[in-house]
């Protein structure tokens, strides 16, 4: 079981020489960077960290999807810019679809400030898609191949496609929740306020479910690098 690790990027050369060296210590049969267009150095670091590198429309889904058109693997990981794996990371893939049962999973979070208004944040993330069955793309989502391609792969919208492409993934057969914890970057809850970022999350989502275009939402809705 060959796994391919896809990091979609766009302006990351802060955090992406740090991604790419946690995921290569781990051994993963190749690392695939996605660039939607960077104006500074994200490219460069990711080829010297030792990913192979390519260029793809803007936008988290297109890139992903680009990643997986060029990817060799048997499953397919979906890493964030910011997010770091654990040791036993594709060991716990592996395991997990060793049951033919399951079609993908995703992994428990931890945000890593230290307040511990962000160890509830992460406890919450955690509940509330070991209970949905539906995860963030800050949970590292993988997924077999197969299916990946039998869903046509994300959706090409600008915003929600982790929770478009979950919901959907949860039909095709059982999610894997695995307990270890990929570590994420809290700065989005640090710039715009802890309990203001949650609140604004929940709410997207929630108008989302009820219909809401994600092109609207998208408005209101900005990545902090």
């Amino acid at each position: 079981m060959r796994v391919s690790v896809i990091i979609p990027v766009l302006d990351e050369e802060k955090t992406i020489a740090s991604t790419v060296n946690n995921v290569r210590s781990l051994g993963p049969e190749e690392v695939l960077v996605v660039d939607g267009g960077s104006t500074d150095r994200t490219r460069e670091i990711s080829e010297q960290g030792g990913a192979t590198v390519f260029l793809g429309p803007r936008g988290r889904a297109c890139q992903m999807n680009r990643g997986a058109q060029e990817a060799t693997g048997d499953v397919f990981l979906f890493l964030h810019a910011d997010t770091q794996l654990p040791v036993s990371a594709f060991d716990d893939v592996k395991l997990a679809l060793k049951d033919p049962e399951f079609v993908g999973g995703r992994f428990d979070v931890k945000l890593d400030g230290n307040r511990w208004s962000l160890r509830v944040v992460g406890a919450m993330i955690n509940f509330r898609s070991r209970l949905t069955k539906v995860a963030t793309g800050d949970q590292a989502i993988f997924v077999r191949r197969r299916v990946f391609e039998e869903l046509g792969g994300f959706p090409d919208i600008p915003l929600m496609e982790d929770i478009a492409f979950c919901s959907a993934l949860k039909r095709k057969g059982k999610v894997a929740c695995l307990r270890s914890r990929v570590i994420t970057s809290a700065r989005r809850w640090e710039v715009k306020g802890v309990w203001r970022t949650v609140v604004r999350m929940w709410t997207l989502k929630l108008l989302y479910l009820v219909g809401v275009s994600p092109m609207k939402l998208k408005q209101y809705y900005a990545d902090t690098r």
